[in-house]
């Protein structure tokens, strides 16, 4: 670890070194892949998984543990001590399950078919194991199986997971591949096909979340083997396609020597595709050559953002492991979905090629349009221009943007038409994307009926009679239509401006002036009768995922507007110090998503993240800096536990990365970052212009949170913001601590 006085000179060096060189400053001395722990979210309800993947890339080869119950989401928890095997497919941080495909599981002497049941791992191939003899970084992960005594190490490309095991030198080496491990209750089916003495390719498509999810693989053994095909449906070892397929691969107990290794392509277009994955990216059986490559991959996009995090040296090794795990978090998806060729499988089901793109998968659009990807427009704007194609190519192909896109499908997920605001953002951030097809994308989105937006048209609301998530959606869709707005304005459209900036003042029209509540209300202009602001009985109380004390806060857009209805600053501000004051308690059947609890405030689910900044835009920016830094503080850590509910995709981890430099985009589209207060002592943001912006703190970080006053490139910042184009320019960012 760095310490803290060569950590800075790491900083300043670097930053001194952009004022002596024009070209782009690359840290790749800097190992902060060292500071990244996988396992962080893997406990509790964070729902992350701690395999090897590369940034944003199409395969996670990682273990799962489990498939049934809200967290089996990733398919690991680490509270199991149990392995089923290591499957090539993982969704980060998401709460609900998918994924899990083409799973292997070594074994010795086993004469097992089936997993068996979590615990119980004597009933089936699963093993035990010892958290002891378990290990993760970015781009590794390896076990001890106890009932085999194998070690099970993978590692992973873009688009090739790679399995090594080492087997003890008795007994017979064998290798099941299941096809019918899956999540929860999706149904599947597969084919399996043994190509030569080392190789093996074949298919499995489920259907659950995503409707129809197709998977190919081609996978090369390092020895030749013998094997069997098992379609355990039909009780037949001839069938080669099946819904309940094992592929059971025998290696002698004279193999040549202990270690086998699998690499497996994957594709969703065709087995071939898989094949040429493959060969593209692994041609060779150098395990450890595809490790460092990952791990150098890793630290590329890492050293983007070199920080010195303030503390002792045992609180700066914390928080440094606590920022760079979200750091990595918030680079895992979306995942790219495309080919070496260049194919990809669209929302029709069909090849398609992407030509000036790369194309992506996973969205998880209504968690991450928050910060996440605000965060990558800072750090990856040339991938934000790729992911903004992606979602306009789904709009092209299927004729709609999706809500949460998986695997080509859209699992028509959450609420609003949140694929708006990233789009939308990208573009008037000046971002490479073509105006006109975001704009015809996005207010044909506006302009249906489905979802409730029919209603939502007349009547100005959500009736709480004709929709149980009335005052989410309303809120949602306001939000949303000022976003268009936004774009309207941009290319001159000025009716549709005026429009949908009526439209985006829809929130006023469910806010409750007695109560001073965001409140369902029917179709007759009745208000809810018996309303419990705590009553947090998921799309049944007219909310998703949450109450009315934490609903009632999202007017990102208009801030001043929400003020004005809870009647003034003052009392606005008594409303939201009540908020983070109440008792934790709910009222009704708690959704599981309500968690990281301060009084009502739920950091652990995404509504709430923008609430602690609201203080900002009532002049009272030492409440902001206060809430925000307790909400880093306790509710991230370093350890399994160190995330308060679902990562998203890497949504919760975006928040802590941004608010650790102090910023966060209270309304993205409008161009504008908030300011709260740096954990940091001093972090350099490497641009992809060339340019660096720099933050620095003056004054005790660690102990000090409150800001006396900023500098923007030596002049004082007049107000709490500051424009996405100073940073884009490049520059220092001063926060005076007092």
């Amino acid at each position: 670890m760095a310490t803290r006085s060569s950590s800075r000179s790491l900083v300043r060096s670097l930053t001194l070194a952009l004022v002596l060189a024009s070209a782009p400053v690359v840290w790749a001395d800097e190992d902060f892949a060292r500071f990244v722990n996988p396992f962080v979210g893997t406990a509790g309800h964070g729902h992350t998984f701690p395999g090897a993947t590369v940034p944003f890339g199409m395969v996670q080869l990682s273990p799962d543990t489990r498939t049934q119950g809200w967290d089996a989401a990733s398919g690991y928890h680490d509270s199991d001590r149990d392995i089923i095997g290591f499957s090539h497919t993982h969704l980060s941080g998401t709460g609900i399950s998918d994924y899990g495909d083409v799973l292997l599981m070594p074994t010795v002497d086993d004469t097992h078919l089936n997993p068996g049941l979590r615990g119980q791992p004597d009933g089936g191939y699963r093993s035990r194991f010892l958290k002891t003899e378990e290990a993760a970084s970015p781009g590794y992960y390896r076990v001890r199986l106890q009932d085999y005594d194998v070690l099970a190490e993978l590692t992973a490309t873009t688009r090739v997971g790679l399995h090594r095991y080492t087997f003890p030198e008795a007994g017979e080496a064998r290798i099941v591949l299941d096809l019918a491990h899956r999540r929860d209750e999706a149904e599947s089916d597969g084919a399996i096909e043994v190509v030569s003495p080392t190789e093996v390719q074949g298919y499995r498509v489920s259907r659950g979340w995503a409707q129809e999810q197709p998977v190919f693989f081609y996978a090369e053994f390092s020895q030749p083997f013998t094997y069997e095909v098992i379609d355990l449906a039909r009780r037949s070892r001839q069938r080669r396609t099946g819904r309940d397929l094992r592929g059971l691969f025998y290696f002698g107990q004279r193999r040549q020597g202990r270690q086998i290794l699998v690499k497996v392509g994957i594709s969703a277009v065709s087995v071939e595709a898989a094949r040429l994955n493959l060969l593209a990216e692994v041609d060779h059986w150098d395990f450890d050559r595809v490790h460092r490559e990952a791990r150098a991959r890793w630290n590329t996009e890492l050293n983007k953002i070199a920080v010195e995090m303030a503390g002792s040296d045992g609180e700066q090794r914390e928080r440094m492991t606590v920022f760079y795990t979200a750091l990595y978090h918030s680079m895992i998806a979306p995942n790219t979905f495309m080919d070496v060729d260049r194919g990809y499988r669209g929302i029709d089901g069909r090849r398609h090629v992407a030509e000036d793109f790369t194309n992506y998968t996973v969205f998880s659009l209504w968690d991450t349009f928050r910060a996440l990807h605000p965060l990558l427009t800072i750090t990856h704007r040339d991938l934000t221009a790729d992911l903004v194609k992606t979602l306009l190519g789904h709009y092209r192909i299927g004729g709609s943007l999706p809500l949460w896109e998986l695997w080509g499908n859209d699992t028509n997920t959450m609420i609003g038409y949140p694929a708006a605001p990233v789009i939308v953002d990208a573009v008037l951030k000046g971002i490479a994307v073509d105006p006109a097809a975001a704009y015809d994308a996005v207010r044909h989105s506006a302009m249906q009926d489905d979802r409730g937006l029919g209603a939502y048209k007349r009547f100005g609301y959500i009736p709480s009679d004709t929709d149980p998530e009335s005052v989410s959606k309303t809120l949602e869709y306001a939000y949303d239509d000022w976003v268009v707005a936004q774009l309207a304005s941009y290319l001159g459209k000025s009716e549709d401006y005026h429009y949908f900036s009526r439209r985006g003042d829809s929130y006023r029209n469910v806010f409750d002036r007695e109560t001073r509540f965001m409140r369902p209300r029917d179709t007759t202009g009745r208000w809810m009768p018996d309303f419990d602001p705590l009553d947090s009985e998921h799309r049944v109380n007219g909310y998703t995922e949450g109450n009315a004390w934490q609903y009632s806060w999202f007017v990102p857009h208009d801030v001043p507007g929400l003020v004005d209805l809870f009647g003034g600053p003052d009392a606005f501000e008594q409303k939201l110090d009540r908020l983070f004051s109440l008792d934790s308690d709910v009222a009704g059947e708690r959704s599981l998503d309500i968690s990281g609890l301060i009084g009502q405030y739920a950091h652990g689910n995404e509504p709430s993240h923008h609430i602690a900044y609201l203080y900002n835009y009532i002049g009272k920016p030492h409440k902001t800096q206060d809430r925000v830094r307790q909400i880093m503080d306790t509710l991230y850590g370093p350890g399994a536990d160190g995330l308060s509910g679902n990562d998203d995709c890497g949504q919760l981890s975006a928040w802590f990365v941004l608010s650790s430099l102090g910023l966060y985009q209270m309304a993205p589209g409008d161009g504008q970052f908030t300011l709260g207060s740096p954990l940091v002592r001093e972090a350099v943001i490497q641009l992809e212009n060339g340019g660096t912006f720099v933050i620095r703190t003056e004054g005790d970080a660690a102990r000090q949170h409150r800001v006396a006053r900023v500098r923007l490139n030596g002049r004082q910042v007049d107000g709490l913001s500051i424009a996405y184009a100073d940073l884009m320019a490049g520059g220092e960012l001063v926060f005076e601590l007092q």
